[in-house]
């Protein structure tokens, strides 16, 4: 421990490190929304106090909270959703007549403390103030010495109590605060390190983690403030916060594994979601590697108790943070496996069809981009309301200096009762809790109820659904078709001369509207091809696809595999007739006479596009070697032949399908760009080289030759 007269490290002074500046104007910025309004001539030592006190205030995570519009910065009005009503987070702005502008130290010490405000009133213990009583007072002096003088005044009242009674009746929480607060401050416990004492001072106190981590009694109080004492194996054991399961943090990982969650939002086990999304991105991914390590040295010491779920957790690439002093290990790669029922039954196929593009037939996710399910703790926890709640309201990635590229996972409410619980089942005993309480449909359907998640998707295209041939008689060979859409450069590596995959282009198993669906396709067949110049059969436009945008070799019309390929797209036909007009068939088109702007395509390319693609448009491969996602120029691209090779044509298919992960639009997220920057983009990547494509000189022999052809 510290010498008499010294700081402890665990209470220590610290400067937080600077943002990373933006790449270019087309990247993503991230935006720091804690104030910093200091006056131009505060002195050193003011500044300094101020420094440390916006520090503590990343520690309490204070602008999460207070803070319900964005343009007003800790002036309160964010809902909190409790078993007892609704609580609104107050104005903490130094404004005299709405906000603390009139407290005196002494009353701003005994809110924090004791939870009683300058008037006399008691305040909810949904302000964390059990936790804010063990911190120091130097950290609480540097606090209040930057919400009165390093946060400008807003003229913002306070929202009314939406609690029900009698929990509207605030003389309740003193006798609350006799049998549950204790006001006695952090006290570092003899023996352990300087890291372990600076993360227990920071879980217990500042970052009050077990306001949501810790479970809960029956007078809703935290059932230990602390790991000491009695009921110290409550500490941080898991809890389920506004449908949110937040996860035991009781020995959970290791603590560079913990501190990079903290830092970027993810780490090999998964990415946070819920609350926890606003903790990384206003608080911990501003403060020190030191701090976050320190933390993740506390709760690794934590033992895994009684009340706790055993985590189980996957392996995978080694953590971004270094240990204190030390070296990084490697950790050895995940095991991909993918499930023996991915195609033969309704929550494989469902996964196939919807989560696959993403988190892969592997559940190993895709490194730096997409979450891996395998040891995921959405997947593992015996409670699947987190699960449920991502599937059915979706998620957003925080907005991170590590990962400033937001992603977004749109919400699934379009899908019915039993295909969530079919998929959730299939993905928790793929890669998560085998031996779990199964989902039921009337579990989804009381879920959906209390989330009020709707369907925001309106269109018109009804997605077939791939589980569905399940019920058709030729189920297998309908199966074999998808499979071969979704896997066609491992199934058949004599006729794919390239990285692609039919999906690849046909998204989703050709079941995404504007996406090149498959939708209606053959009833159109056979027609007349001004590019043939001759009327052509599904075979030779299937054909046409692997010659051309699969750089290979035709595939013969009567094996089994062209035979599959045709039955799945004439299962996707319907009722559909020669003529008739598909809501979302093909992938729309574009203005050909927008002008393309080539520098600006490459900026939004490193901005939008690199992250799947590659910085050189090289794509992804995962650690196996396979690909994962191809590489849009280069030999191992598509060849000159293919549509996505000319500008116009590639940049209706861009407009409304890529990036994804982009927005919330279903299934994907896809599509977002303006037509400008799909034509900019367009034109940049589609005129990089590639392979040629030696038949190209029989192409339109009877005119109608495109104006963005390449040859």
């Amino acid at each position: 421990m510290a010498a008499a007269g010294a700081v402890a490290t665990w209470a220590q002074d610290i400067t937080p490190p600077a943002a990373s500046p933006s790449a270019n104007a087309t990247a993503p910025k991230v935006i720091d929304d804690l104030p910093a309004n200091y006056a131009a001539d505060v002195d050193a030592a003011t500044r300094a106090l101020l420094e440390k006190g916006r520090y503590v205030a990343r520690l309490g995570d204070c602008v999460a909270c207070h803070t319900g519009d964005k343009g007003k910065p800790m002036a309160g009005g964010l809902a909190l959703e409790t078993p007892f009503g609704k609580l609104y987070s107050t104005n903490i702005t130094p404004d005299p007549e709405h906000g603390i502008g009139k407290y005196s130290y002494e009353q701003f010490e005994r809110v924090m403390r004791k939870g009683v405000a300058a008037d006399g009133h008691n305040l909810y213990p949904a302000m964390p103030y059990p936790s804010y009583a063990k911190m120091t007072t130097g950290d609480l002096k540097a606090l209040y010495t930057y919400l009165m003088k390093g946060v400008a005044p807003v003229a913002e009242p306070n929202k009314p109590l939406g609690m029900s009674f009698p929990f509207s009746q605030r003389w309740g929480l003193a006798i609350w605060n006799w049998f549950f607060l204790d006001e006695a401050p952090f006290q570092p416990e003899s023996g352990k390190s300087e890291a372990f004492n600076r993360g227990a001072y920071i879980v217990q106190g500042a970052g009050h983690c077990g306001a949501c981590h810790t479970p809960r009694g029956i007078g809703f109080q935290e059932k230990a403030m602390s790991d000491q004492g009695s009921s110290g194996s409550y500490f941080l054991a898991g809890e389920t916060v506004e449908h949110w399961r937040a996860l035991s943090l009781r020995n959970l990982w290791t603590p560079e594994e913990t501190a990079e969650m903290l830092k970027t939002g993810r780490n090999r086990h998964g990415t946070v979601s819920g609350n926890m999304v606003d903790v990384v991105q206003h608080s911990t991914q501003y403060m020190t590697d030191a701090d976050l390590l320190a933390i993740g040295a506390y709760l690794k010491e934590l033992p895994a108790g009684e009340h706790d779920l055993p985590m189980q957790v996957a392996q995978g690439p080694a953590p971004a943070i270094a240990p204190a002093g030390g070296v990084l290990a490697k950790a050895p790669a995940a095991e991909s496996k993918v499930p023996a029922d991915l195609y033969t039954s309704a929550g494989g196929l469902g996964y196939l069809q919807f989560c696959n593009d993403c988190h892969r037939s592997d559940g190993a996710g895709v490194k730096n981009v997409f979450p891996p399910l395998a040891g995921n703790t959405a997947l593992t926890s015996d409670d699947p309301s987190t699960l449920l709640h991502i599937t059915l309201t979706g998620w957003k990635s925080p907005q991170t200096q590590a990962h400033a590229r937001v992603l977004t996972m749109p919400g699934f409410a379009r899908l019915n009762d039993d295909e969530i619980a079919d998929i959730a089942n299939f993905v928790r005993k793929s890669w998560g809790r085998p031996n779990a309480k199964p989902v039921t449909a009337s579990l989804v359907a009381d879920m959906r109820k209390e989330l009020a998640a709707k369907n925001i998707d309106n269109s018109k295209f009804e997605t077939p659904r791939l589980a569905s041939m399940l019920k058709e008689p030729n189920a297998k060979q309908l199966v074999l078709g998808a499979r071969l859409n979704i896997d066609t450069r491992e199934m058949l590596p004599h006729n794919v001369g390239d990285a692609l995959n039919c999906a690849s282009c046909h998204l989703n198993a050709g079941t995404v509207a504007d996406g090149s669906p498959y939708i209606g396709v053959s009833a159109f067949f056979p027609s007349y091809a001004p590019r043939a110049g001759r009327v052509i059969t599904m075979e030779d436009r299937i054909n046409g696809c692997f010659l051309r945008s699969m750089n290979g070799k035709a595939l013969d019309v009567n094996s089994d595999e062209m035979k599959a390929m045709v039955a799945y797209f004439d299962w996707m036909k319907r009722e559909t007739k020669p003529g008739d007009k598909v809501e979302g068939r093909g992938v729309g088109k574009i203005d050909k006479t927008i002008v393309p702007n080539t520098e600006n395509g490459k900026q939004i390319y490193a901005a939008q596009c690199a992250l799947c693609h590659g910085e050189n448009g090289e794509g992804i491969k995962n650690a196996a070697g396979k690909w994962v996602y191809p590489p849009l120029w280069g030999d191992e691209s598509f060849n000159i032949g293919a549509g996505m090779a000319r500008t116009y044509t590639a940049a209706a298919f861009v407009k409304r399908n890529m990036p994804i992960a982009f927005h919330d639009k279903f299934p994907l997220g896809q599509g977002g760009l303006s037509d400008q920057e799909a034509v900019d983009v367009a034109e940049y990547f589609s005129h990089m080289p590639r392979p040629d494509f030696a038949p190209k000189v029989k192409d339109w022999p009877n005119g109608k030759k495109p104006s963005d052809a390449r040859y």
